[in-house]
Protein backbone atom coordinates (compact mmCIF):
# COMPACT_ATOMS: atom_id res chain seq x y z
CA UNK A 1 0.00 0.00 0.00
CA UNK A 2 1.48 3.35 -0.84
CA UNK A 3 1.37 5.85 1.94
CA UNK A 4 0.91 10.30 1.88
CA UNK A 5 3.18 11.79 3.24
CA UNK A 6 2.64 12.47 6.38
CA UNK A 7 4.40 12.63 10.29
CA UNK A 8 3.07 9.99 12.81
CA UNK A 9 5.24 11.33 15.59
CA UNK A 10 3.73 12.37 18.49
CA UNK A 11 4.56 15.34 20.74
CA UNK A 12 5.66 13.55 23.54
CA UNK A 13 7.57 11.33 21.52
CA UNK A 14 9.50 13.77 19.64
CA UNK A 15 10.66 15.51 23.37
CA UNK A 16 11.98 11.90 24.39
CA UNK A 17 13.26 9.51 21.33
CA UNK A 18 15.68 10.17 18.70
CA UNK A 19 13.85 10.22 15.55
CA UNK A 20 15.76 8.29 12.79
CA UNK A 21 14.69 7.76 9.50
CA UNK A 22 16.24 5.10 7.44
CA UNK A 23 15.99 5.45 3.56
CA UNK A 24 16.43 3.28 0.68
CA UNK A 25 14.88 2.59 -2.60
CA UNK A 26 16.34 -0.77 -4.48
CA UNK A 27 16.75 -4.50 -4.05
CA UNK A 28 20.29 -5.22 -2.93
CA UNK A 29 20.27 -1.57 -0.40
CA UNK A 30 16.54 -3.46 1.41
CA UNK A 31 18.62 -6.69 2.15
CA UNK A 32 21.58 -4.88 3.69
CA UNK A 33 19.15 -2.37 5.06
CA UNK A 34 16.72 -4.78 6.71
CA UNK A 35 19.18 -6.03 9.71
CA UNK A 36 19.37 -2.41 10.48
CA UNK A 37 16.13 -1.70 10.61
CA UNK A 38 15.34 -4.57 12.61
CA UNK A 39 18.06 -3.71 14.94
CA UNK A 40 17.57 -0.19 15.62
CA UNK A 41 13.62 -0.63 16.54
CA UNK A 42 15.21 -3.50 19.18
CA UNK A 43 17.26 0.18 20.75
CA UNK A 44 15.67 1.41 23.39
CA UNK A 45 14.77 5.31 23.08
CA UNK A 46 14.70 4.97 19.07
CA UNK A 47 11.61 5.92 17.00
CA UNK A 48 12.43 4.82 13.63
CA UNK A 49 10.85 5.77 10.29
CA UNK A 50 11.42 3.55 7.16
CA UNK A 51 10.76 5.50 3.91
CA UNK A 52 11.09 3.88 0.47
CA UNK A 53 11.75 5.65 -3.02
CA UNK A 54 10.62 2.07 -4.64
CA UNK A 55 13.84 3.20 -7.71
CA UNK A 56 13.51 -0.53 -8.38
CA UNK A 57 9.58 -1.55 -7.66
CA UNK A 58 8.77 -5.24 -7.36
CA UNK A 59 12.20 -5.99 -6.41
CA UNK A 60 12.74 -3.88 -3.89
CA UNK A 61 8.74 -5.13 -2.81
CA UNK A 62 9.96 -8.77 -2.72
CA UNK A 63 12.48 -8.15 -0.13
CA UNK A 64 9.99 -6.25 2.19
CA UNK A 65 7.55 -8.79 2.50
CA UNK A 66 10.23 -11.37 3.16
CA UNK A 67 12.18 -9.38 6.11
CA UNK A 68 8.40 -8.12 7.53
CA UNK A 69 8.82 -4.56 6.83
CA UNK A 70 6.12 -2.36 5.97
CA UNK A 71 7.19 0.92 4.78
CA UNK A 72 5.91 4.34 6.26
CA UNK A 73 6.23 6.12 3.35
CA UNK A 74 6.79 5.11 0.26
CA UNK A 75 7.01 7.42 -2.75
CA UNK A 76 6.82 4.99 -5.25
CA UNK A 77 9.14 6.97 -8.30
CA UNK A 78 9.92 4.32 -10.55
CA UNK A 79 8.83 4.85 -14.11
CA UNK A 80 9.64 3.08 -17.33
CA UNK A 81 13.14 4.07 -18.28
CA UNK A 82 13.85 6.50 -16.23
CA UNK A 83 16.83 8.81 -17.42
CA UNK A 84 19.68 9.59 -13.98
CA UNK A 85 18.67 13.17 -14.16
CA UNK A 86 14.87 12.84 -14.03
CA UNK A 87 15.05 10.33 -11.44
CA UNK A 88 17.45 12.86 -9.49
CA UNK A 89 14.96 15.40 -10.20
CA UNK A 90 12.37 13.41 -8.71
CA UNK A 91 13.79 12.11 -5.65
CA UNK A 92 14.88 15.64 -4.46
CA UNK A 93 11.58 16.95 -4.59
CA UNK A 94 9.74 14.32 -3.06
CA UNK A 95 12.26 13.23 -0.66
CA UNK A 96 12.61 17.21 0.71
CA UNK A 97 8.95 16.67 1.23
CA UNK A 98 9.25 13.48 3.45
CA UNK A 99 12.04 15.49 5.47
CA UNK A 100 9.83 18.32 5.91
CA UNK A 101 7.38 16.66 7.04
CA UNK A 102 8.65 13.84 9.63
CA UNK A 103 11.14 15.97 11.00
CA UNK A 104 13.63 13.27 11.68
CA UNK A 105 16.84 14.10 13.96
CA UNK A 106 18.36 11.43 11.88
CA UNK A 107 18.40 9.56 7.86
CA UNK A 108 20.16 6.25 7.32
CA UNK A 109 21.51 5.71 4.09
CA UNK A 110 23.18 2.66 2.47
CA UNK A 111 25.66 2.21 -0.21
CA UNK A 112 25.59 3.67 -3.65
CA UNK A 113 22.62 4.04 -5.64
CA UNK A 114 21.12 7.77 -6.15
CA UNK A 115 18.55 6.97 -3.89
CA UNK A 116 21.43 7.16 -1.17
CA UNK A 117 23.09 10.14 -2.65
CA UNK A 118 20.13 12.31 -2.78
CA UNK A 119 18.76 11.63 -0.09
CA UNK A 120 21.60 12.65 1.88
CA UNK A 121 22.03 16.00 -0.27
CA UNK A 122 17.96 16.38 0.55
CA UNK A 123 19.15 16.18 4.24
CA UNK A 124 22.12 18.16 4.30
CA UNK A 125 19.88 21.07 2.95
CA UNK A 126 17.96 20.82 5.73
CA UNK A 127 20.85 20.32 8.17
CA UNK A 128 19.40 17.00 8.85
CA UNK A 129 22.72 14.61 10.06
CA UNK A 130 23.36 11.51 7.90
CA UNK A 131 24.44 8.32 8.53
CA UNK A 132 26.63 5.99 5.77
CA UNK A 133 25.97 2.40 6.14
CA UNK A 134 28.79 0.25 3.46
CA UNK A 135 30.76 3.67 3.87
CA UNK A 136 34.16 4.32 2.20
CA UNK A 137 34.05 1.31 -0.86
CA UNK A 138 36.13 2.78 -3.82
CA UNK A 139 37.10 1.80 -6.87
CA UNK A 140 39.20 4.64 -7.98
CA UNK A 141 37.49 4.96 -11.13
CA UNK A 142 34.70 7.53 -11.09
CA UNK A 143 33.21 5.41 -14.34
CA UNK A 144 33.19 2.24 -12.96
CA UNK A 145 31.08 1.61 -11.33
CA UNK A 146 28.83 4.18 -12.83
CA UNK A 147 27.31 6.21 -11.65
CA UNK A 148 27.58 4.31 -8.24
CA UNK A 149 31.82 5.80 -7.70
CA UNK A 150 30.79 9.19 -7.40
CA UNK A 151 27.28 8.79 -5.68
CA UNK A 152 29.35 7.18 -2.83
CA UNK A 153 31.64 10.00 -3.08
CA UNK A 154 29.22 12.59 -2.59
CA UNK A 155 27.57 11.00 0.66
CA UNK A 156 31.40 10.93 2.41
CA UNK A 157 31.12 14.67 2.33
CA UNK A 158 27.93 15.09 3.69
CA UNK A 159 27.68 11.92 6.28
CA UNK A 160 29.33 12.64 9.94
CA UNK A 161 28.60 8.62 10.71
CA UNK A 162 30.50 6.59 8.12
CA UNK A 163 29.71 2.82 8.70
CA UNK A 164 32.73 0.91 7.26
CA UNK A 165 32.34 -2.30 6.55
CA UNK A 166 36.48 -3.36 6.71
CA UNK A 167 39.82 -1.51 7.64
CA UNK A 168 40.62 -0.76 3.98
CA UNK A 169 36.97 1.00 3.10
CA UNK A 170 37.67 3.40 6.87
CA UNK A 171 41.32 3.66 5.56
CA UNK A 172 39.82 5.09 2.16
CA UNK A 173 37.50 7.34 4.16
CA UNK A 174 40.64 8.87 6.12
CA UNK A 175 42.62 9.37 3.04
CA UNK A 176 39.69 11.99 1.81
CA UNK A 177 40.26 13.48 5.49
CA UNK A 178 36.67 12.47 6.96
CA UNK A 179 36.77 13.22 10.83
CA UNK A 180 38.39 9.74 12.53
CA UNK A 181 35.90 9.98 15.58
CA UNK A 182 32.70 9.33 12.91
CA UNK A 183 34.40 6.61 10.95
CA UNK A 184 33.03 3.14 12.32
CA UNK A 185 34.65 -0.54 11.28
CA UNK A 186 31.04 -2.70 11.60
CA UNK A 187 31.66 -5.51 9.01
CA UNK A 188 28.69 -5.78 6.13
CA UNK A 189 25.25 -5.85 6.95
CA UNK A 190 24.84 -8.22 3.86
CA UNK A 191 26.38 -10.96 5.70
CA UNK A 192 23.78 -10.51 8.68
CA UNK A 193 21.38 -10.88 6.25
CA UNK A 194 22.42 -13.62 4.27
CA UNK A 195 23.02 -15.53 7.62
CA UNK A 196 19.81 -15.01 9.11
CA UNK A 197 17.86 -15.86 5.82
CA UNK A 198 19.97 -19.19 5.53
CA UNK A 199 18.96 -20.15 8.84
CA UNK A 200 15.07 -19.65 7.93
CA UNK A 201 15.33 -21.40 4.35
CA UNK A 202 17.15 -23.94 6.34
CA UNK A 203 14.62 -24.50 8.96
CA UNK A 204 11.74 -23.89 6.62
CA UNK A 205 12.66 -25.45 3.07
CA UNK A 206 9.43 -24.12 1.62
CA UNK A 207 10.74 -20.51 1.36
CA UNK A 208 12.79 -21.49 -1.36
CA UNK A 209 11.13 -24.24 -2.74
CA UNK A 210 10.56 -22.78 -6.47
CA UNK A 211 14.35 -23.82 -6.92
CA UNK A 212 13.15 -27.65 -6.67
CA UNK A 213 12.77 -28.36 -9.97
CA UNK A 214 15.92 -26.89 -11.50
CA UNK A 215 17.47 -28.77 -8.79
CA UNK A 216 16.07 -31.72 -10.48
CA UNK A 217 16.55 -30.88 -13.68
CA UNK A 218 20.48 -29.97 -13.82
CA UNK A 219 21.36 -33.22 -10.71
CA UNK A 220 24.91 -34.12 -11.20
CA UNK A 221 25.81 -31.04 -12.81
CA UNK A 222 27.85 -28.31 -11.70
CA UNK A 223 26.34 -24.89 -11.30
CA UNK A 224 27.69 -21.44 -12.55
CA UNK A 225 24.96 -18.78 -10.75
CA UNK A 226 25.22 -15.46 -13.08
CA UNK A 227 23.90 -12.29 -12.23
CA UNK A 228 24.67 -9.30 -14.77
CA UNK A 229 23.13 -6.11 -14.70
CA UNK A 230 25.61 -3.40 -14.62
CA UNK A 231 24.94 0.18 -16.58
CA UNK A 232 29.02 -0.31 -17.68
CA UNK A 233 28.28 -3.42 -19.09
CA UNK A 234 25.73 -2.33 -21.56
CA UNK A 235 26.14 -2.98 -24.61
CA UNK A 236 29.14 -4.62 -26.20
CA UNK A 237 30.17 -5.98 -22.50
CA UNK A 238 26.69 -7.30 -22.17
CA UNK A 239 26.72 -9.04 -25.50
CA UNK A 240 30.58 -10.79 -24.39
CA UNK A 241 29.34 -11.52 -21.47
CA UNK A 242 25.99 -13.97 -23.00
CA UNK A 243 28.77 -15.31 -25.14
CA UNK A 244 31.24 -16.60 -22.56
CA UNK A 245 27.95 -18.32 -20.79
CA UNK A 246 27.08 -19.78 -24.07
CA UNK A 247 30.59 -21.07 -24.15
CA UNK A 248 30.87 -22.31 -20.62
CA UNK A 249 26.99 -23.76 -20.85
CA UNK A 250 28.57 -25.80 -23.91
CA UNK A 251 30.05 -28.18 -21.29
CA UNK A 252 27.87 -31.54 -20.27
CA UNK A 253 28.61 -31.76 -17.08
CA UNK A 254 28.00 -27.91 -16.36
CA UNK A 255 24.24 -25.69 -16.01
CA UNK A 256 23.74 -22.19 -15.90
CA UNK A 257 21.03 -20.84 -13.41
CA UNK A 258 20.93 -16.94 -14.39
CA UNK A 259 18.41 -14.93 -12.57
CA UNK A 260 17.72 -11.94 -15.34
CA UNK A 261 17.55 -8.64 -14.24
CA UNK A 262 14.52 -6.74 -16.01
CA UNK A 263 16.36 -3.82 -17.36
CA UNK A 264 15.83 -3.62 -21.01
CA UNK A 265 19.51 -3.18 -21.49
CA UNK A 266 19.87 -6.54 -20.30
CA UNK A 267 17.20 -9.33 -21.12
CA UNK A 268 16.71 -9.00 -25.32
CA UNK A 269 20.72 -9.27 -25.30
CA UNK A 270 20.46 -12.71 -23.14
CA UNK A 271 17.32 -13.95 -24.98
CA UNK A 272 19.07 -13.85 -28.24
CA UNK A 273 22.23 -15.60 -27.38
CA UNK A 274 20.92 -17.98 -24.62
CA UNK A 275 17.17 -18.13 -25.10
CA UNK A 276 17.28 -21.92 -26.66
CA UNK A 277 20.69 -23.31 -24.62
CA UNK A 278 18.98 -26.62 -22.70
CA UNK A 279 21.41 -26.15 -20.21
CA UNK A 280 20.59 -22.55 -19.16
CA UNK A 281 18.03 -21.78 -17.17
CA UNK A 282 16.83 -17.68 -17.25
CA UNK A 283 14.60 -17.21 -15.11
CA UNK A 284 12.98 -14.18 -13.36
CA UNK A 285 14.50 -12.63 -10.67
CA UNK A 286 14.44 -14.08 -7.34
CA UNK A 287 13.27 -13.75 -4.28
CA UNK A 288 16.30 -13.20 -1.75
CA UNK A 289 15.31 -16.69 0.10
CA UNK A 290 15.59 -18.11 -3.27
CA UNK A 291 18.59 -16.33 -4.09
CA UNK A 292 20.64 -17.62 -0.98
CA UNK A 293 19.80 -20.92 -1.80
CA UNK A 294 20.90 -20.44 -5.30
CA UNK A 295 24.36 -19.69 -3.66
CA UNK A 296 24.00 -22.95 -1.96
CA UNK A 297 23.39 -24.54 -4.74
CA UNK A 298 25.64 -23.25 -6.96
CA UNK A 299 29.60 -24.32 -7.59
CA UNK A 300 30.89 -20.88 -8.11
CA UNK A 301 29.56 -17.35 -8.98
CA UNK A 302 29.99 -15.50 -12.38
CA UNK A 303 28.86 -11.52 -11.49
CA UNK A 304 28.97 -7.96 -11.99
CA UNK A 305 26.91 -7.11 -8.44
CA UNK A 306 28.59 -5.64 -6.02
CA UNK A 307 26.67 -7.42 -3.23
CA UNK A 308 27.47 -11.23 -4.28
CA UNK A 309 30.66 -10.14 -3.81
CA UNK A 310 30.52 -10.35 -0.23
CA UNK A 311 27.69 -12.81 -0.03
CA UNK A 312 28.96 -15.98 -1.78
CA UNK A 313 32.52 -15.62 -0.29
CA UNK A 314 30.44 -16.40 3.22
CA UNK A 315 29.19 -19.79 1.56
CA UNK A 316 32.63 -20.70 0.28
CA UNK A 317 31.85 -20.69 -3.32
CA UNK A 318 34.14 -18.70 -5.47
CA UNK A 319 33.35 -15.46 -7.58
CA UNK A 320 34.30 -14.00 -10.77
CA UNK A 321 33.75 -10.74 -11.28
CA UNK A 322 32.82 -9.42 -14.62
CA UNK A 323 34.08 -5.77 -14.21
CA UNK A 324 37.45 -4.10 -15.15
CA UNK A 325 37.50 -2.54 -11.18
CA UNK A 326 35.90 -3.43 -8.26
CA UNK A 327 35.01 -0.96 -4.81
CA UNK A 328 35.83 -4.20 -2.97
CA UNK A 329 39.22 -4.93 -3.27
CA UNK A 330 39.50 -7.13 0.09
CA UNK A 331 37.86 -9.74 -1.37
CA UNK A 332 40.45 -9.88 -4.37
CA UNK A 333 43.22 -9.69 -2.09
CA UNK A 334 41.78 -12.36 0.20
CA UNK A 335 40.91 -14.40 -2.91
CA UNK A 336 37.77 -15.16 -2.58
CA UNK A 337 36.92 -12.85 -5.76
CA UNK A 338 38.95 -12.47 -9.00
CA UNK A 339 38.60 -10.04 -11.78
CA UNK A 340 37.63 -11.07 -14.99
CA UNK A 341 36.03 -8.19 -17.11
CA UNK A 342 33.77 -8.78 -19.79
CA UNK A 343 36.42 -10.24 -22.20
CA UNK A 344 34.65 -13.12 -23.28
CA UNK A 345 38.05 -15.65 -23.37
CA UNK A 346 39.04 -14.55 -20.20
CA UNK A 347 35.91 -15.46 -18.40
CA UNK A 348 35.79 -18.66 -20.00
CA UNK A 349 39.26 -19.73 -19.02
CA UNK A 350 38.78 -18.64 -15.64
CA UNK A 351 35.77 -20.60 -15.20
CA UNK A 352 37.11 -23.63 -16.76
CA UNK A 353 39.79 -23.30 -14.79
CA UNK A 354 37.72 -23.58 -11.43
CA UNK A 355 35.80 -26.57 -12.78
CA UNK A 356 38.97 -28.17 -14.04
CA UNK A 357 41.32 -27.74 -11.17
CA UNK A 358 40.17 -28.83 -7.79
CA UNK A 359 43.20 -26.96 -6.21
CA UNK A 360 42.41 -24.13 -7.63
CA UNK A 361 39.15 -23.92 -6.83
CA UNK A 362 39.85 -24.94 -3.31
CA UNK A 363 41.77 -21.96 -3.15
CA UNK A 364 39.38 -19.77 -3.42
CA UNK A 365 36.61 -21.75 -1.76
CA UNK A 366 38.73 -22.03 1.50
CA UNK A 367 39.71 -18.02 1.74
CA UNK A 368 38.80 -15.90 4.86
CA UNK A 369 35.83 -13.72 3.45
CA UNK A 370 36.57 -10.39 4.70
CA UNK A 371 33.40 -8.70 4.86
CA UNK A 372 31.82 -9.78 8.21
CA UNK A 373 30.21 -11.77 11.03
CA UNK A 374 26.91 -11.53 11.08
CA UNK A 375 26.97 -9.07 13.85
CA UNK A 376 26.83 -5.32 11.82
CA UNK A 377 23.68 -4.28 12.37
CA UNK A 378 23.63 -4.48 16.08
CA UNK A 379 27.26 -2.54 16.16
CA UNK A 380 26.09 0.01 13.82
CA UNK A 381 22.28 0.81 15.94
CA UNK A 382 24.46 0.91 18.95
CA UNK A 383 26.28 4.03 17.75
CA UNK A 384 23.46 5.66 15.92
CA UNK A 385 20.92 5.45 19.56
CA UNK A 386 24.26 6.45 21.50
CA UNK A 387 24.36 9.69 19.08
Amino acid sequence: MRQNVRSTFSTSERDSRVKVALVFGTRPEAIKMFPVVHALRAQPGVETRVIVTAQHRGLLDQVLEIAGIVPDIDLDVMVPNQTLDGLTAKLIVELGKAFDAEKPDRIVVHGDTLTTMVASLAAYYRKIPVAHVEAGLRSGDIHHPWPEEVNRRVVACIADMNFAPTQAAADALLRENRDAAGIHITGNTVIDALLATRDRVVADASLASGLDDLAARFAGKRIVAVTSHRRENFGGGMEAIARSIADIAARPDVAVIFPVHPNPNVRPVMDAVLGDLPNVAMIEPLDYPHFVRLLDLCHLVLTDSGGVQEEAPSLGKPVLVMRETTERPEGVEAGTAKLVGTDRALIVREVLALLDDQDAYDAMARAHNPFGDGGAAERIAVVIAAG
